[in-house]
């Protein structure tokens, strides 16, 4: 899984033309968020499927930044993702982005992206 972070300008239609782009590909969006104040605005976005986004984005003229996710499943309880974060802390592996996927059978599933993936992988199995 990858997150693509998608640069955009600060006004209004920004997120319908992403949308429709990746829509109009049949891209499923797992996980969206948004950064409207950042000096260059920016979507960050997780899909079912990179290589039709890729191409989705390219077609309709977004420039973005590609990168690889970690999933971890978590219970779904107070303090699961705090183990995992000072975990995370302790190693001095920094978290850039981070997303609840969903919830399922007493899971949550969260996505981040990490300054040393296999570091993390190494701490979260």
């Amino acid at each position: 899984m990858h997150e693509f972070k998608v640069y955009v300008s600060n006004q209004p239609g920004e997120l319908a033309r992403v949308t429709e782009a990746l829509a109009g590909s049949a891209v499923n969006i797992r996980a969206l968020a948004s950064e409207g104040g950042a000096p260059k605005p920016f979507l960050r976005i997780v899909t079912n499927d990179v290589a039709t986004t890729k191409k989705a984005l390219k077609v309709a003229g977004f420039s973005y930044e590609q990168n690889g996710i970690l999933t971890v499943q978590l219970i779904d309880r107070p303090g699961e993702l705090a183990k995992v974060a000072r975990r995370l802390a302790r190693a001095r592996v920094n978290v850039e982005s981070i997303y609840i996927l969903g919830s399922k059978g007493g899971k949550k599933e969260i996505a981040m992206v990490v300054d040393e993936e296999k570091k993390a992988l190494k701490l979260l199995k």
